[in-house]
């Protein structure tokens, strides 16, 4: 009878404790599954469009290899434009900006370039467009322009690499004693297996070496 009594008293007592709070249990149950089915949702939607803008960069890059110019305009256009967070979209701009260059319109390469610049996910992307972007103003003359891109990397191992690039900007401008220390420091800077210190000294050479 008292064992009775005591589940009686219980059971009394989780009405009680479910008529209180019940309600909020059961709406932070819903909340939980919600999020779990949202993160779930957003990882497949991220998944998806990586998907969709790893077909268009093969496109890009077939493009790149038949040498239309359009076709590469076209489906860089659409990585960045539907698909800016992916890692292919600051591959496309790259890409796309290598293939203006190369085919003789530097000034087509600006737009990917501060594209990725500005909107690249990564870091070392955002340096690597600011080096090939410099690139194109020295040969546009925009020296002073060149020099701000350049001046200083978000990334450490981009350091010789701006460097470098520096000594080139200042070799177009006829500043010989500058362009040699920003080879030198480029020198000091890039590790001792990088194929760029062969180039940076040949440069420094070619301007007198340590004088």
């Amino acid at each position: 009878m008292a064992y009775d009594l005591e589940e009686q008293e219980q059971l009394e007592n989780l009405k009680e404790f479910w008529r209180k709070y019940g309600g909020f249990i059961l709406t932070v149950l819903l909340i939980v599954a919600l999020a779990f089915a949202g993160w779930r949702g957003w990882q497949w939607y991220q998944m998806h469009n990586a998907a969709q803008a790893a077909q268009i960069y093969d496109q890009l890059r077939e493009a790149v290899a038949a040498q239309d110019l359009d076709k590469v305009r076209d489906a860089a256009g659409r990585i960045v434009a539907d698909y800016p967070g992916t890692a292919w979209a600051q591959m496309a701009a790259l890409t796309a900006a290598d293939a203006y260059v190369e085919h003789g319109d530097p000034k087509a390469a600006r737009v990917p370039l501060q594209w990725a610049i500005e909107r690249a996910r990564d870091p070392a992307f955002r340096d690597e467009a600011r080096l090939r972007l410099a690139g194109v103003l020295i040969d546009e003359q925009a020296y002073d322009e060149a020099l701000k891109l350049v001046a200083q990397p978000t990334e450490k191992s981009y350091a010789g690499a701006f460097a470098d690039r520096r000594g080139d900007v200042l070799v177009a401008q006829g500043k010989s004693a500058e362009a040699r220390a920003a080879y030198r420091e480029a020198l000091e800077l890039l590790p001792p297996e990088s194929a760029l210190r062969r180039l940076v000294q040949v440069k420094l050479d070619a301007l007198g070496g340590l004088a």
